[in-house]
């Protein structure tokens, strides 16, 4: 990553603009990583589907389809902001990159936003396809308030790129990262709606579910596209997820490492 390139940029966008084709490069160099966010979470749409077809979602007013999309969309998010970005973080950090830039213009938070840019707006570009793809192909419904679909999936790639730097904190190597990414990952597939709809889920076990990091990101996604969600639940989904990333934020200012761990 240059630091050239990052201190011609004399403003903030110009900054962000050259941090993030860095990290682009580095990413599309990373044919590993490069595959995992591109085409393992569009993958798992099928082991969705697979499971939800052993579940009674009658009562629910989801159908599989609905359910299995809005869960894909969950998957990218983890899998192409979160876990990709707890390895990114680590892999700069170990190189000493992220050391050098902090000797140039760009601040501590442009730095952490620049990396993150192109695993963002990759995952973006994919919930958008899925969204079309969903609507065009399989019968749904176009989004029902489209601001907030936009909104959660904002959310969620704020809140999920914070998790992942702090992740990136207690994270030895590049290799490590896919340790410690999982607890995160499987709490989220198993209580976050992304394999399972919370309403299909016994009343107690949902209640629980809901207080997880990634469940109010998926039923602001999930509303904004299918609708059903009262304002009091909106509410919580938001509460949930601005408590989150409050934290999160709070985890990366107390512990986020700059230099290598020895």
């Amino acid at each position: 990553m240059s630091m050239v390139a990052v201190s011609d940029g004399t403003t903030v966008t110009g900054r962000l603009k050259a941090l993030g084709r860095a990290e682009l490069t580095l990413l599309v160099r990373n044919r590993v990583a490069l595959f995992a966010a591109l085409f393992v979470p569009v993958g798992m749409i099928g082991a969705i589907r697979a499971t939800l077809g052993g579940i009674d979602l009658r009562g629910t007013g989801i159908s599989v389809a609905e359910a299995s999309m809005t869960g894909g969309i969950g998957i990218v998010l983890i899998m192409a902001v979160y876990a990709n970005l707890s390895a990114a973080y680590t892999a700069r950090r170990e190189e000493l990159v992220l050391k050098r830039l902090r000797t140039v213009e760009a601040s501590d938070r442009e730095i952490l936003a620049g990396t993150a840019l192109p695993a963002a707006a990759l995952a973006l570009a994919q919930c958008a396809v899925l969204v079309a793809a969903g609507t065009a192909f399989l019968g749904l419904s176009a989004p029902r308030w489209p601001v907030l679909l936009v909104g959660g999936l904002l959310a969620g790639v704020v809140l999920l790129t914070a998790l992942a730097a702090a992740t990136s904190a207690f994270t030895r190597t590049v290799e490590s990262a896919q340790l410690t990414t999982m607890p995160l990952f499987l709490l989220s597939v198993a209580g976050s709606g992304l394999f399972v709809p919370l309403e299909a889920l016994p009343e107690r076990i949902a209640s629980l579910c809901e207080l997880l990091p990634a469940t109010g990101a998926m039923t602001l996604i999930r509303a904004g596209w299918l609708g059903g969600v009262d304002a009091y639940d909106l509410l919580g989904a938001g509460l949930n997820t601005l408590v989150w990333t409050v934290l999160a934020v709070f985890a990366v200012g107390r512990w986020f490492r700059w230099e290598p761990r020895r």
